[in-house]
């Protein structure tokens, strides 16, 4: 059991930054408070070192990402189709199957020890979709779930067009978190038509943009979603 508890999360906005380099520095940022993690099993209480928490938010140039249960096949482009859309396709090590992240998109990068708020894996996954559907409440965008599929829908209760606006997919290891959640703000929907999203073949995508026909502020957007962030999880978060 955790005896040194650590509600103080860092905030960075990583601006727009290339898949790649975000991914290796979210995995350094794991791999550290992972390290950290081990060390604080032979030492003493008085000796032990709070676990550090960092949410970082973050466009990317486009981009195709498939997840450890994803199938290839649901990348509908060659490889020369991907270089002449100037979009880049990466194997994954979170969950889920395939997505698309670029610009005017809000994704989100939880690296949290969630042995500081709270050991429940299912719980952690709601409650960012929970903090996506306040947000988007906030926008008169009535969302929520669709029991059986992850991430944040629009006509999710009668279902006669069901639109997919937030993917989540994670990475946990020992309670520490990775990867995250990606909302569509206004991000270019045709890149959707290139993949089978989330491997789910029989719903759509759209954005905020779309649905309330017009651009929506990406910084307003992520100050919103960070409050709700922080009530829910009980975060001290402080921006760096």
């Amino acid at each position: 059991m955790n005896t040194l508890i650590n509600k103080q999360v860092t905030f960075r906005d990583l601006g727009l930054i290339d898949y790649q380099e975000a991914w290796d520095y979210q995995e350094r940022i794991f791999a550290e408070t992972l390290a950290l993690k081990t060390q604080n099993r032979i030492l003493s209480d008085a000796e032990k070192v709070l676990t550090p928490n960092i949410l970082l938010f973050c466009q990317h140039p486009h981009v195709y990402t498939l997840g450890k249960s994803g199938k290839p096949e649901h990348l509908l482009l060659s490889t020369e189709d991907l270089t002449a859309k100037q979009a880049k396709y990466y194997k994954i090590n979170r969950g889920g199957d395939i997505t698309y992240h670029g610009p005017g998109q809000i994704v989100g990068y939880p690296i949290l020890d969630l042995d500081n708020f709270f050991t429940d894996i299912h719980l952690y996954m709601r409650m960012l979709e929970e903090a996506i559907i306040r947000t988007l409440a906030d926008y008169q965008i009535d969302a929520g779930r669709i029991k059986g599929l992850t991430g944040v829908w629009l006509d999710h209760e009668a279902q006669v067009n069901p639109r997919k606006i937030c993917a989540l997919g994670v990475k946990a290891s020992r309670w520490v978190t990775m990867h995250g959640f990606a909302l569509n703000v206004n991000t270019d929907l045709s890149y959707f038509g290139n993949i089978v999203p989330c491997g789910i073949e029989d719903k759509a995508v759209t954005s905020m943009q779309k649905e309330l026909g017009r651009e929506v502020s990406i910084g307003e957007v992520s100050n919103i979603l960070k409050t709700h962030l922080a009530d829910l999880f009980q975060m001290d978060l402080t921006d760096e």
